[in-house]
């Protein structure tokens, strides 16, 4: 699948959003983000794989004060794998309340619905280690 450039603009500014919802608490607006259905795999960081859009807003508001002030995403890169499917790759950095930082990479699998481009599954994976992968 080749991606436009309207589909590569949509799709970057989707992964964007999800810091400032998320960092705002916004979780109303999740559907503009997610498929209803998402999975979004935190075993990584010790919080298994909720799935759907009320177990990760629950998930979220769990953590509490442990979440980041600030979700922060970067070097997004994007590979079509079918018509309406494509995998995208990023950075992510989180800013605590502390002033201590973490850095993650997201895999995520972005779909194509009748609302526009959705994330239907991620996988966030915590970069502990230089140079590894």
């Amino acid at each position: 699948m080749r991606l436009t450039a309207e589909d590569r603009t949509a799709i970057t500014d989707l992964i964007n959003r999800h810091g400032h919802l998320t960092d705002s608490g916004d979780f109303d607006r999740m559907p503009e983000l997610f498929t209803a259905d998402v999975a979004y795999d935190v075993t990584d960081l010790g919080g298994g794989v909720p799935t759907g859009l009320a177990t990760l807003r629950d998930a979220a508001l769990a953590l509490g004060e442990g979440n980041p002030v600030g979700h922060h995403v970067t070097n997004i890169v994007l590979t079509g794998v079918a018509d309406d499917r494509v995998h995208a790759l990023s950075k992510g950095i989180g800013i605590y309340a502390d002033g201590t930082a973490g850095s993650v990479t997201y895999e995520d699998t972005i779909v194509r619905g009748d609302d526009g481009w959705r994330i239907s599954q991620r996988t966030v994976r915590a970069r502990r280690v230089p140079l590894t992968r």
